[in-house]
């Protein structure tokens, strides 16, 4: 049990800070930890209003992620680096997928979830549906 647990700690300790950092944004200025929204928005803002904590989370994102590589060392599950072209062609989609869903796997699955929202539900099923359809087409249909 003990080395199950260790296989999952650091996905585990992961998803903990997710759900607090989602918490603690939600408790300290009442806004969801939609990533595609804040970036949107961080971005996007005509009168600049909100800008300074979108930037601040999202660099955060960033260093959180750098001190993690730095800290632990990270296999990444590629059997090869993807083409570049093929990166760029899943950035657009999922980009796209966000806009049309009217937000991202953070803000539906982790926030919405959590807030007992139906239509997050719905989305978040949506977005498992077309991660093991792409897995499964990617490993078993196209051999990768």
């Amino acid at each position: 049990m003990l080395e199950l647990l260790m296989d999952y700690s650091a996905p585990l300790f992961g998803g903990v800070l997710i759900g607090l950092s989602a918490l603690l944004l939600m408790l300290s200025i009442g806004r969801i930890a939609g990533i595609s929204g804040i970036a949107t928005a961080a971005i996007n803002s005509a009168d600049g209003s909100g800008r300074t904590w979108r930037w601040v989370f999202l660099i955060g994102l960033i260093i959180g992620a750098l001190i993690y590589s730095q800290t632990w060392e990270i296999a990444l599950p590629f059997r090869q680096a993807p083409p570049a072209w093929v990166i760029v062609i899943a950035g657009l989609l999922v980009g796209f997928g966000t806009h049309w869903g009217n937000g991202c796997t953070s803000g539906h699955g982790v926030c919405g979830i959590g807030r007992f929202s139906v239509r997050s539900a719905i989305a978040t099923l949506v977005f498992m549906f077309c991660a093991a359809a792409t897995v499964f087409m990617t490993r078993h249909v196209l051999g990768g």
